[in-house]
């Protein structure tokens, strides 16, 4: 019994670790990294908005930071670097912590959003994963290409008369959506977690791009089978435990 409760937790974040460092790697060629912890506190924020609004909060997570992505384009052209990704996770955080503070409807899903209480995750969560994760990959695998020239070549598009936002937005709109999603179950650390600490050893080991996604994928997963593991048997929130795992392996494989 206790072993099918916590089955459908399991697979709902195993999906996810498949996922996210995958996406990451491509976050990291971008030099993007710091978008995944900004659109993880739009997704919480947007989250505790639409519990107070009598709305379901994955709903409102998802929206929130779809907008954000779809939007990015407009905050990268008012500021430089990665200041439009500073800006909007503090602008989630503040609204994150200040709806849990004083609203008690929202302070409990506040906590298991920065916490990461992915035991919470129940079919509903387990059927989005298994239904978006892959879609997300083969859009993923669609705007791969594109991402990698324009990367490699930045002046590629404009040579050859291409329009290079669609791949652009594309990408910034998947982004949002998986980490809103990731944030749903794993929680805003977990989800940055699997995607900062695999691909960041992926580009320090990996001897070409393919053979990187493929150490970014073994190390997530690895990661966060050992994370569930080892939380599940202390009787821990996971999304801290995640953390610390995968920090210890950064500094053991780094």
């Amino acid at each position: 019994m206790g072993n099918e409760l916590f089955l459908i937790p399991f697979l709902t974040g195993l999906g996810l670790a498949v996922l996210l460092p995958l996406l990451g790697c491509y976050l990291r060629l971008r030099d993007e990294w710091l978008a995944a912890l900004a659109y993880s506190h739009v997704a919480a924020a947007g989250a505790l908005l639409a519990l107070v609004g009598g709305l379901p909060p994955v709903i409102g997570g998802i929206s929130a930071a779809g907008l954000a992505g779809a939007g990015k384009r407009l905050f990268a052209r008012r500021l430089v670097g990665g200041a439009s990704y500073a800006m909007l996770l503090l602008g989630g955080w503040a609204v994150a912590v200040l709806m849990a503070a004083n609203q008690p409807m929202a302070e409990r899903l506040g906590h298991a959003l920065f916490d990461g209480q992915l035991y919470f995750a129940g079919p509903d969560e387990l059927w989005l994963v298994a239904a978006g994760v892959p879609v997300a990959m083969i859009i993923l695998r669609l705007l791969s290409r594109h991402l990698l020239l324009a990367h490699t070549y930045p002046d590629l598009f404009r040579i050859r008369g291409l329009k290079a936002w669609p791949t652009q937005i594309g990408f910034d709109l998947l982004a949002a959506l998986c980490l809103a999603l990731a944030t749903m179950s794993l929680g805003v650390m977990g989800a940055f977690a699997l995607v900062f600490i695999p691909p960041w050893l992926a580009f320090r080991r990996a001897g070409n791009w393919y053979s990187g996604l493929r150490w970014a994928l073994v190390l997530g997963v690895l990661g966060y089978v050992g994370a569930f593991l080892l939380a599940l048997g202390l009787d821990q929130p996971f999304g801290p435990v995640l953390a610390i795992l995968l920090v210890a392996v950064g500094l053991v494989v780094a």
